[in-house]
């Protein structure tokens, strides 16, 4: 999924198994979350939750491929993909959704071919 592009944007972030990270995380480029984020992500690039990923956050990226869990919503602009082992407890909003059988999805899902902000609700919580 992520591309190389000559401006150095198609560098990697990467937070990585065992790591957490609290706060308002943004990023110019593509991210990869291997381990706990929680707070908000934002990806100008590429976004790749893997899964031994476990979000609490909002999340808005370009693209982004999702194998673990995520509570919050999520707002990608181009394509969305959730894979056999995704968890997602939020709103979806995306112009493009591939959702493989497994994925479990608690939430409600919007695609647009333009990009138009959803009234989306508070996001379940771990305690809800």
């Amino acid at each position: 999924m992520f591309k190389k592009d000559e401006g150095g944007q198609g560098a990697e972030t990467v937070i990585a198994n065992g790591v957490k990270v609290e706060g308002d995380f943004v990023s110019p480029g593509n991210v990869r979350i291997e381990g706990i984020v929680k707070g908000s992500v934002r990806a100008d690039g590429d976004l790749v939750v893997t899964e031994t990923a476990a979000i609490e956050a909002n999340i808005e990226a370009a693209n982004a491929s999702v194998s673990g869990e995520i509570r919050g919503n999520i707002i990608v602009t181009e394509k969305l993909e959730l894979h056999s082992t995704a968890r997602v407890y939020g709103d979806i909003n995306a112009k493009i959704l591939s959702v493989d059988a497994g994925a479990h999805i608690d939430g409600r899902c919007a695609i647009a071919v333009e990009h138009t902000p959803v009234r989306v609700r508070e996001p379940k919580t771990a305690e809800a």
